[in-house]
């Protein structure tokens, strides 16, 4: 078998696969990248018994056949090779020559035979969304998601679509995230994938506003087609938080308030929390400004931030990180956040809209 094609190009497709290559494994075509010749392309994948990424270049190709290449070698020494095509020669005994202008190398490849191959999935159940978007509705929501494995399906992101409306949504039950988009899809999906995937699906989209995602389920497993770029997921099982429950429906106190300058009140104080000093964040609204004040200790801090209030006075705890992360995570330069008193779910939306909704826990505050 023999290949040849762009240097950059077979770099950056395997840029992509590495994602899926599984660090240690007991399958060692696990720890590699297959590598399959076809007329005029060669396709990579790699498969980690969780998720898997498959991609094709266009190549010179001579001969059909596959074969596994350990990943790191695969990587390093296409990246290094000086000229700006690459050939590859694979002896019978897979054997890898690769050469390009004056360099030349070898190294063993194995067998595909125990490289498994990736789920099927029915192409009939899918629907589409612009990259971007599902970029953007990701990069606000994962943040929210859980890190105890004791529920796993809580570490994964629900996918709600139903009449067309999209809500992605996380919670660890601290805190919860819904991003919401309008699709174009008429059928109802409910399934959860893993945030894991969904973080790699975000670094794998590029800033090109008309390129789409289209994205393919059934009851196990999940494929998002990024045009030439296929990532397979497992989707998580389990009763996923019925979130709806959770939206307050009514709020006594509303504040309009800056976020960069919410923002740095909340750095401020939280150069005075460790993981030996905790403390909550004081937060009293009324009269036009939100106060913060926090003393562990390291020392105390007092700040002052002006606001557009209405509604009662109230004074609530908050944890310094999980309200920062949230504002971090939120669109615009304005954000809303409504309160029900000093021991009901903090809101924050949009100045106009719910396109995304955060709700954070409160802290019981010591007299």
């Amino acid at each position: 078998m023999k290949f040849i094609c762009s240097k950059d190009e077979l770099s950056e497709a395997i840029g992509y696969v590495s994602k899926a290559v599984s660090p240690k494994s007991t399958i060692p075509a696990l720890e590699g990248v297959k590598v399959k010749l076809n007329e005029g392309s060669v396709e990579l994948t790699a498969y980690n018994l969780e998720m898997g990424v498959r991609t094709s270049i266009k190549a010179e190709t001579e001969g059909t056949g596959e074969f596994v290449v350990s990943a790191r070698l695969f990587s390093e020494f296409t990246r290094r090779m000086s000229g700006s095509d690459i050939t590859f020669n694979i002896s019978d005994d897979l054997i890898i020559n690769i050469s390009s202008n004056a360099t030349e190398c070898s190294f063993s490849a194995m067998s595909a035979e125990e490289f498994p191959e990736l789920p099927k999935v029915d192409s009939e159940r899918s629907f589409s969304i612009k990259q971007t978007v599902l970029r953007s509705m990701i990069n606000q929501t994962s943040y929210a998601a859980s890190i105890n494995e004791s529920k796993p399906v809580l570490t994964g992101e629900l996918f709600d679509i139903e009449n067309g409306s999209f809500n992605l949504v996380a919670i660890d039950g601290f805190r919860l995230a819904i991003r919401n988009e309008m699709t174009d899809c008429n059928e109802n999906y409910h399934f959860v994938v893993p945030k894991k995937t969904l973080l790699e699906l975000s670094s794998l989209i590029k800033d090109d506003e008309d390129k789409f995602c289209k994205i393919f389920t059934n009851d196990r497993h999940i494929i998002f087609e990024l045009e030439n770029v296929f990532l397979i997921s497992r989707l998580l099982e389990g009763a996923f938080h019925n979130y709806k429950l959770s939206i307050p429906s009514s709020f006594k106190t509303e504040v309009i308030i800056n976020k960069k300058d919410f923002a740095t009140s909340l750095e401020r104080c939280s150069l005075l929390i460790d993981d030996k000093n905790k403390s909550p964040i004081r937060c009293e609204i009324g009269n036009g400004v939100m106060k913060l004040n926090c003393k562990t200790a390291i020392g105390k801090i007092n700040d002052v931030i002006s606001a557009d209030v209405s509604g009662e006075t109230v004074t609530i705890g908050f944890n310094n990180r999980l309200m920062f992360e949230a504002l971090k995570a939120a669109e615009g330069d304005m954000v809303k956040i409504r309160f029900n008193g000093a021991m009901k779910v903090i809101e924050m939306l949009p100045l106009e809209g719910e396109s995304f909704i955060f709700l954070i826990m409160p802290i019981q505050l010591k007299n």
